[in-house]
């Protein structure tokens, strides 16, 4: 689920290309997706590093490649892709903090979320960082510059306004933030959020809605085929896409960035996928295939 959710946003189905790249996926399996739950069942263990500054700009881990060694050469060289996994494991414990009011551009909103869970415990938290990893692992293999806006490695956060901040500074080539959501039972299928046109106070995404939108309908075609999920049934319109005017992480950023929401996790049949190690290596795969596309052109 989007980190910066809270009241029930005004939703606008924006079918873009992403109808042309899902003409041409046979999907074969319903999917995920999902309304936002702040209280999950269930949290996982406490990240290791509670002394990790707050304020950092971004993880020092997440500044190298995750092997330490050199980046091999690849179709990616050159390029810069931020990964921002949904929440922290560490959010539970820190509710005040996650509850303070930040600039999201356009008004204030919460610093942060908790995040959902499935029924039997898997928080989102979990979820977020074990695909991001995968990704990242993926993107690096060909090549890209991955930075992660975090990875468990601080007690809380980071807020809405410093995730966007991160991909911003590091001039990426491309933000994919990483979530699952909490909706009802029957809700199913995954969908991809982007920015909507937004200009006021301090956000302004005209510069990136056009690219964003691409790069959207990319990692919604391959995300399908690679997944054989199918676009959300609830959220959308069925196209795999949905724009947002809501989101700070979206309406401060200045370079293209989307949200994942790769399955809903209060849904048994969506839960029993991204609970699945191999299904969630197929999620990362879709992702870095579309992101990959986009960057290719």
């Amino acid at each position: 689920m989007p980190y910066d959710d809270s009241p029930p946003p005004t939703r606008r189905a924006r079918p873009l290309a992403v109808a042309a790249a899902l003409a041409a996926v046979s999907l074969t399996a319903a999917g995920c997706g999902g309304e936002q739950s702040d209280r999950p069942d269930a949290a996982p263990p406490r990240p290791g590093a509670d002394g990790a500054s707050p304020s950092a700009s971004a993880s020092a881990s997440a500044s190298a490649p995750a092997s330490g060694k050199p980046l091999p050469k690849g179709p990616l060289t050159g390029r810069t892709v931020v990964i921002d996994p949904g929440h922290n494991p560490g959010n539970r414990d820190h509710t005040r903090e996650i509850n303070e009011q930040v600039d999201m551009g356009t008004g204030r909103k919460e610093c942060d979320t908790t995040g959902t869970s499935t029924n039997d415990g898997y928080a989102e938290a979990r979820f977020t960082l074990d695909v991001s990893h995968r990704l990242r692992a993926l993107l690096e293999a060909e090549g890209a510059r991955v930075r992660l806006t975090h990875d468990a490695d601080r007690p809380f956060g980071p807020c809405v306004d410093e995730r966007a901040r991160i991909g911003n500074e590091a001039k990426a080539d491309a933000v994919v933030s990483v979530h699952a959501d909490g909706s009802a039972v029957g809700n199913r299928g995954f969908h991809v959020i982007l920015p909507a046109r937004v200009k006021g106070g301090g956000a302004d995404t005209t510069p990136i809605v056009k690219s964003s939108a691409d790069l959207g309908a990319r990692i919604a075609g391959h995300f399908a085929r690679t997944t054989g999920s199918a676009p959300s049934n609830y959220v959308g319109g069925k196209t795999g896409l949905d724009t947002r005017d809501d989101l700070g992480g979206l309406n401060l950023s200045t370079v293209p960035k989307v949200f994942v929401e790769c399955g809903n996790m209060r849904d048994p049949e969506d839960a029993a996928l991204l609970t699945s190690e191999s299904w969630r290596q197929k999620a990362a795969q879709g992702m870095a295939d579309g992101v990959s596309s986009y960057l290719k052109g």
